[in-house]
């Protein structure tokens, strides 16, 4: 089983939509969206939900409001003033601010009445889904919700147990965009690092960002530049920072504006049947099963 994960240095490279076209060229993958804080793979796939969870990203005191005798001793040892008082006179209360509780446990310890506990706090939801492509694993965070690096890692793990119970030999991960915790959760571990960017003054900037990042973790890595005809020589520049950080290229694809018109009727570029872009997809594809055979870039193991 290969793991390949698609990153890029910001958003709206196409990553999505090359990953979409590459599940659908794929012989049986099982399919990751680990864009969990803006997951927009299903848009595409129209994903049949077949499990769902609950995703707890930490936890929090919750004060038992029939136990607390409202002494206030806790009050003075929450590092984070995440205690308050609520009411007044005799009604007055002990409160939880959950969004400002660390989960340290220091208020259940000091409770004399034993009051206060420490509970798991939803913040998102994870599916299993059958897609035409294969299963596909994704996940929802919610407004406001922490860890998404653990979501992440839970969306991975997760596809990579259905990928060995159903034998698939390739897992496609749909990575977020940038370089921030759930980004690098996505790289962890990953055989191959497909890098997409685009052709403009913040695209190689963003690139060139995402590019030491891989470096920096000793992951192998190849880059596709997506759109590259709308600027030549800026194409040729990212191609270059490339080349100088021993990252292999794919290859290009154009620009075409079939691929809206695609998106809105849910199919990927392959599915189209139409367009440069579509026949620059798949050469990109066979370029990465043909680099597969072999160690890419310059350090990491080999895909």
């Amino acid at each position: 089983m290969k793991e390949i994960v698609i990153l890029s240095g910001k958003g709206g490279t196409g990553k999505t939509v090359i990953l979409a076209s590459f599940a659908s060229l794929a012989q049986n993958p099982v399919i990751a969206d680990c864009d969990v804080d803006a997951p927009n793979l299903h848009l595409l796939l129209s994903p049949e939900v077949k499990e769902r969870g609950k995703f707890s990203s930490r936890k929090v005191a919750v004060i038992d409001g029939r136990a607390c005798n409202n002494c206030k001793e806790c009050l003075a040892a929450c590092r984070f003033d995440a205690l308050t008082t609520i009411g007044s006179g005799s009604v007055q209360r002990v409160a939880v601010d959950t969004n400002a509780c660390e989960g340290c446990g220091v208020c259940m310890r000091i409770c004399p009445s034993r009051a206060v506990k420490l509970v798991d706090q939803e913040s998102g939801e994870w599916y299993i889904s059958n897609t035409r492509f294969g299963p596909m694993v994704h996940a929802l965070l919610g407004p406001g919700g922490e860890n998404s690096g653990k979501l992440v890692a839970l969306v991975k793990q997760k596809a990579k147990v259905i990928a060995n119970q159903s034998g698939a030999r390739t897992v496609l991960v749909d990575g977020p965009p940038g370089l921030s915790c759930p980004a690098i959760s996505a790289a962890a571990g990953a055989d191959i690092l497909v890098l997409v960017a685009e052709p403009t003054v913040s695209g190689l900037s963003d690139f060139v960002r995402i590019a030491d990042l891989c470096s920096h973790m000793k992951s192998n890595a190849a880059l596709i530049v997506n759109r590259w005809d709308i600027n030549h020589g800026v194409t040729e520049s990212i191609e270059h920072e490339a080349e100088l950080r021993e990252i292999e290229s794919l290859g290009r694809i154009p620009y075409d504006e079939r691929i809206p018109f695609s998106m809105a009727a849910a199919e990927t570029p392959i599915e189209s049947r139409k367009g440069q872009a579509r026949l620059a997809i798949i050469d990109v594809w066979r370029k990465l099963q043909e680099i597969g055979q072999s160690d890419v870039g310059k350090s990491g193991p080999g895909y």
